[in-house]
């Protein structure tokens, strides 16, 4: 009998005559929503990006839905502060009810926080920290059993000083002992009540974060935005914020922050200039015909468009990425001095008047750019190319200046994991887990309402609402993302930016070469500046082979007329 395997799901490449999925539909979107319910770290960053500071623009979302992002940041935020609120009151109440004996357990929680520290964040420390943490970790532990055993005889009657003789077994020397002396069984009955109810809380917003990921962030349901609860939120600050952003983030007027004018778009990747004379060819006896940015963008922009088409041969059947590659035009716009945000000029027809007069100015703060985008495993490896030029005093000058958004932090692709591990776990390890976090429950109870109240109190009175505009301080992708790719991904990285790096080297040389001007020196400066990344062929036949390529011209008629030396001895 045949066995037939199913396959895992396949990311899907749109072709140019599907409609593209919407970003806030896209993996990436989806596991930064669940990284908002299991790191507050990157929860409170994203409500202090785009909620709190109500005056900076929203940094541009290449691939991925902020204003969604920033939904569920606020429904955890809700769901994390009642969740607190509720087991702090269960400690306010019973600590008085239980004789205070509850203070022993945060002993046990002191000491299990010391050996996460002493451990490090490392996956294999040295021995002289594995050491002493593991000690530290099983003392903690130990010392938890211990006081809840303790509990539980004094609930039956075993005895008035049980607490203090658990705890002189369990202190080491020169520790203090943590006192709790119990003289009613009433007292215990009260303190494995409350410990019951805290654990029962701790486990139930765990179970709510994993039902979440389960339910309106499963991939199957994810795509429907208008079902999500967490869009449902009815606050008017919010309701208002969302839409400005949406329509901020989307926009090909990039409104920036002088110090980070590319904020949003990933780490640099390679960034060059070059400029050439533009020299007239020998070999034509017409004087030149003259050129400028729109001529050499347009033809750039259309043999981009040609990656696009997949080889006759392969027809449908090919899925790769740059069948969906997005080419527009930006312009970047520096924030200040403008008065308030929402006027910034986002409609279309202020937009043509910025790019009209930008494409040919060349200035310094107003920018006009062509901008490729490839996005790649499912928007999670993003490629963006921004592609400028400029003639001034008969020289072309070309900037590019690639940008790559790594893959989401590795805790967030797991996420769907640790939910799926948590929901199908047995109630014995349900309890197990939500007891262990049981005696920590407190301190982060406290944690999670002072940063709920500190975030609530700027937002009120800090006056960001009437502040001047100022562009994105951060962008809620780029903290969200990984350290490093995998090297499936950077292969996709290095052949998206060669395809397109060589595309616009050869829209620029064909230029050149229509209007009557030599290519040769500007053939020699592309591999020299670009590290041998792109190979082009020049009029003479010139051709690299290897890095670091050192490519040389002799006058026409000269025997070998071009050559190229490898510097490395490869090629």
């Amino acid at each position: 009998m045949t066995q037939t395997s199913q396959l895992p799901r396949q990311p899907h490449a749109e072709v140019p005559d599907e409609p593209p999925a919407p970003p806030g539909a896209s993996e990436a979107t989806r596991l930064m929503c669940a990284g908002t319910y299991f790191d507050a770290a990157y929860r409170d960053a994203v409500i202090e990006e785009l909620y709190v500071h109500e005056e900076r623009i929203v940094a541009p979302s290449l691939g991925f839905d902020a204003a969604r992002v920033l939904a569920h940041a606020l429904r955890a935020r809700r769901i994390e502060l009642g969740w607190a609120g509720a087991i702090l009151a269960l400690w306010v109440v019973g600590l008085p009810l239980s004789g205070f004996s509850l203070l022993s357990f945060l002993f046990s929680y002191l000491l299990l926080t010391a050996a996460s520290w002493i451990r490090g964040p490392k996956r294999r420390p040295p021995w002289y920290r594995r050491v002493p943490a593991t000690w530290m970790r099983w003392w903690g532990i130990l010392t938890l059993i211990g006081f809840l055993g303790a509990t539980v005889q004094a609930a039956f009657g075993g005895g008035e000083q049980v607490f203090s003789a658990v705890g002189a077994a369990l202190t080491p020397a020169g520790v203090p002992e943590p006192t709790g002396e119990i003289t009613k069984p009433l007292q215990a009955w009260v303190a494995l009540v409350v410990l019951a109810l805290v654990a029962g809380c701790v486990a139930a917003q765990q179970e709510q974060f994993a039902r979440t990921l389960g339910q309106e962030l499963h991939p199957s349901r994810f795509g429907d935005t208008a079902a999500d609860p967490a869009e449902h939120f009815t606050g008017r600050r919010f309701q208002r914020l969302r839409e400005r952003i949406r329509m901020e983030q989307r926009s090909p007027l990039v409104m920036y922050q002088g110090a980070h004018p590319f904020c949003g778009a990933g780490q640099a990747h390679d960034t060059w200039t070059l400029a050439v004379e533009l020299r007239p060819d020998p070999d034509r006896t017409e004087p030149p015909l003259p050129v400028n940015n729109r001529v050499i963008l347009d033809k750039i922009h259309e043999l981009l468009a040609r990656l696009r088409l997949p080889s006759p041969h392969a027809g449908d059947a090919v899925r790769d990425r740059l069948r969906a590659m997005e080419l527009d035009e930006c312009v970047f716009l520096p924030v200040a001095g403008l008065p308030r945000r929402d006027l910034a000029p986002y409609d279309p027809d202020a937009f043509l008047a910025h790019r009209t007069e930008s494409v040919e100015e060349g200035g310094e703060s107003r920018r006009h750019f062509l901008r490729a985008r490839v996005g790649g495993w499912e928007e999670e490896v993003v490629t963006t190319v921004f592609v400028r030029v400029h003639t001034q005093g008969g020289m072309l000058m070309l900037e590019i200046a690639p940008h790559v958004l790594l893959p989401v932090r590795a805790d967030f692709e797991n996420a769907d994991r640790v939910a799926h591990q948590y929901r199908n776990n047995t109630p014995l390890g349900k309890a197990v887990w939500a007891l262990a976090r049981t005696p920590r429950s407190v301190i982060e109870a406290i944690a999670t309402l002072v940063r709920g109240a500190s975030l609530t109190f700027r937002t009120q009175t800090a006056g960001y609402g009437g502040a001047l505009p100022d562009g994105p301080a951060c962008s809620v992708r780029e903290l969200a993302s990984g350290d490093s790719a995998s090297l499936f991904q950077d292969m996709d990285v290095s052949r998206y930016l060669k395809s397109i790096q060589d595309r616009v080297a050869q829209g620029v040389r064909q230029v050149l070469k229509e209007a009557g001007y030599r290519t040769d020196e500007f053939a020699q400066k592309v591999v020299n500046v670009s590290g041998g990344s792109t190979l082009i062929e020049n009029v003479k036949g010139s051709f690299a082979i290897g890095d670091n390529n050192v490519v040389t011209h002799k006058a026409p008629g000269v025997a070998g007329a071009s050559s190229t030396r490898g510097a490395d001895g490869n090629g």
